[in-house]
């Protein structure tokens, strides 16, 4: 299918289905509760993120079905569907984290059996070549991408557009290198990001829930670990291209647990969150950020696909800045005043 018209297509049919799920969700009372961390102040309908994993789900089964996806992907992204399951019975039941991260662990566990042999990773002074090393690497790797879209996903459009700029720029980096199978998983996720943000975006008519935004962060390291393998994007390419939401996810981590809080418990003291407070606003945060995926990431993104020998110091650049901004936001400290 062209893909101009797949992206029509799935973008119209993600609008249609998160408004359905919102009128669903407000009928059976799956409501996101404001508590003393939130930021925002009523009842907002759950599970907004079922539009894009729908929708990804039938195009792999098509794709599959179409023979354009091998059975090893194609089995791979169960993965990224049973953390979705696993998402949803958290928004609905509140799955505590010492059963949810052993689950994201055996999901990624799967998907690593299906998809072979992991890409080297190449530092350029030395490369790892090991996959007894670089299977607990991808390991951790996809279970932390899970939870970072699950603790990033705090205000109105946030996670939503990141899903939506990531994939973006990963099919139009990589569609010539990819097959069609997966170009056209990519342009389904992302027309259905997108779709999604016609319901998301401030003020938030429904959010994407656990469901939603533990998939985007799965289904993301699944296809970096493709296009790394394709040897159409490198990992310093995904790392750029994620580094607003690895950086303030991993700095406030790192913070809280040097302050010997409880890490694994729910807060609000990540540096979006503490930038929401400050400007009283959602919008003005999303749209920051957009700004800095699109004029600050992409160009060193584009940069380390165009001298991949020269990943590491691209990454680091883009890094550095938005490590102090996230530090002088007060990423992992307390909020002194709630909105």
């Amino acid at each position: 299918m062209n893909t101009l018209v797949l992206l029509t297509v799935s973008f119209v049919i993600a609008v249609m289905l998160t408004g359905l799920l919102r009128t669903a969700a407000l009928q059976i009372g799956f409501l996101d509760k404001p508590v003393a961390r939130s930021l925002h102040s009523t009842p907002t309908p759950l599970g907004g993120g079922f539009a894009v994993v729908f929708l990804v789900f039938i195009a792999s089964a098509y794709a599959f079905y179409a023979g354009q996806l091998e059975k090893g992907f194609f089995l791979s992204l169960f993965g990224a569907y049973a953390v979705a399951a696993v998402g949803l019975i958290d928004d609905l039941k509140n799955v505590h984290a010492v059963w949810r991260i052993p689950l994201h662990f055996g999901a990624a566990l799967w998907s690593l059996f299906w998809l072979g042999e992991i890409p080297e990773l190449d530092f350029g002074l030395f490369t790892i070549f090991d996959q007894s090393v670089l299977i607990p690497l991808a390991l951790l790797a996809l279970v932390w991408l899970t939870n970072l879209f699950n603790f990033m996903d705090g205000i109105d459009g946030l996670a939503g557009a990141e899903l939506f700029f990531v994939t973006g720029f990963s099919l139009a980096a990589g569609i010539s290198g990819m097959d069609s199978g997966r170009s056209e998983l990519l342009t389904v996720a992302c027309a259905s990001a997108a779709g999604f943000l016609v319901w998301n975006w401030h003020p938030a008519r429904i959010f994407m829930g656990d469901v939603g935004s533990g998939f985007a962060g799965f289904f993301i390291g699944l296809m970096a670990l493709f296009t790394v393998q394709a040897g159409v994007m490198t990992y310093w390419t995904w790392l750029i291209l994620l580094a607003i939401f690895a950086v303030d996810a991993t700095l406030t981590l790192a913070c809280r647990f040097l302050r010997g809080e409880h890490w694994f418990e729910g807060h609000n003291t990540h540096a979006y969150q503490h930038a929401a407070r400050k400007f009283q606003s959602h919008s003005k945060v999303t749209i920051a950020t957009i700004l800095i995926n699109v004029c600050w990431l992409t160009p060193l993104a584009l940069a380390s696909v165009l001298y991949p020998s020269l990943g590491g110091l691209f990454s680091l650049i883009a890094v550095a800045p938005l490590a102090m901004l996230a530090l002088g936001l007060g990423a992992g400290r307390p909020s002194r005043v709630r909105r």
